[in-house]
């Protein structure tokens, strides 16, 4: 497997991290402004910069086909940035919020995208040619708090949502005149704005972090404050789930979820590196770190430098001072992104964290 591609920009958090469709510009939330890099040689190097928000931002998203960028924040603001000969170009978006943005993704389609907020409701926002402004529409119940992650189903109108009440769930966002009505799926058939298709607790009730579809979008993926994982099998229209697998693990909590095929799915966050878990509707696992492939004995190297920890203690009446991580982050993973491959066969994924580090990994 070849090493990670590391590329560290700057001493501070990265809340949000996107690439464009041609991996050559990367976008990168950054206290108050996102900062364009583009590639030179084995590089990123700092381009552009997009001002317009007064509070951190908490989200970017760069829309493949039309290379356009929407971005939020907590100034309770989103931007829809285009290119223009004279730079980036923004228009405001209404989003009608009274609490902070925390999340904002494009849709499959590119003709709307989704923020998360505080105020409890998800902006569903979209284009209005005739008045020349970006509108939007609130999913509103059940939700009863802070939305901390949304994703998208394949067909550009299911949205999945994790929130600070333990819930993920999947709402029905479907805009007239905007999306073609879509196929009946395990979701459900007839999907009015609003209709909830699916509504799961994890656990321990537990904040939930970030959710995933399957590439088919059958399934759906979510990540709890517990350090679990859960995969959702659903089973039809108001029908209770085929099956629902969580996998508890003796990690910290991870933050972000990428599926990399039907089966696989690679998760990473507080613990500073990314792991896989296999499986299928009879049960997931996890498989090992992505880093130095497994890392097989992991638990006996740390026994093993916890006792010489301890021997130092006793020798010499100090431990060394070893602050340096053996993972490639040095500090928590904020975002998992796909890099390389389409979905159902990702070859690569992209992470960055509170390290200021943005690290491309082959799969």
């Amino acid at each position: 497997m070849a090493p990670p591609e590391v590329h560290h920009l700057f001493h501070h958090p990265i809340a949000d991290h996107s690439f464009s469709a041609d991996r050559k510009t990367l976008a990168v939330a950054r206290d108050n402004n996102v900062e364009l890099y583009s590639k030179s040689g084995a590089k990123f190097l700092l381009q552009d910069e997009l001002r317009g928000h007064d509070k951190t931002v908490t989200g970017v998203d760069i829309a493949p086909n039309s290379g356009k960028i929407v971005t939020c924040s907590q100034d309770r603001n989103a931007y829809v940035w285009e290119p223009s000969p004279t730079g980036w170009k923004p228009t405001l978006v209404l989003l009608r919020i009274n609490r902070a943005a925390t999340c904002v993704r494009w849709s499959p389609s590119e003709t709307k995208f989704a923020a998360g907020s505080g105020a409890r409701v998800i902006a569903v926002c979209n284009f209005e040619d005739e008045n020349d402004w970006w509108v939007s529409k609130h999913l509103k119940k059940p939700i009863r708090s802070t939305i901390t992650c949304v994703a998208w189903h394949p067909n550009s109108v299911l949205l999945a949502a994790g929130s600070t009440d333990g819930h993920a769930r999947v709402l029905s966002s479907f805009i007239k005149g905007v999306d073609e009505r879509p196929a009946g799926s395990v979701w459900g058939e007839r999907l009015p704005f609003n209709t909830v298709c699916g509504e799961f607790l994890n656990n321990t009730a537990g904040w939930v972090h970030a959710v995933a579809f399957s590439p088919s979008g059958e399934a759906l993926a979510f990540a709890g404050h517990d350090s679990s994982v859960t995969v959702v099998y659903p089973g039809g229209a108001e029908q209770p789930p085929r099956a629902v697998v969580s996998v508890s693990t003796q990690l910290l909590p991870f933050s972000g979820l990428v599926w990399k095929s039907e089966e696989e799915i690679v998760a990473a966050g507080y613990d500073c590196e990314a792991y896989r878990l296999q499986g299928n509707e009879q049960g997931w696992q996890i498989a090992g770190s992505i880093e130095s492939s497994g890392r097989p004995g992991m638990s006996d190297q740390r026994e093993e430098s916890a006792l010489n920890m301890f021997r130092q203690m006793d020798l010499k009446g100090k431990v060394k001072d070893d602050t340096q991580l053996k993972t490639v982050h040095q500090n928590t993973i904020t975002m998992v992104r796909e890099y390389g491959g389409g979905p159902g066969d990702v070859r690569q994924i992209s992470t960055s964290g509170v390290d200021g580090r943005v690290v491309i990994w082959d799969l």
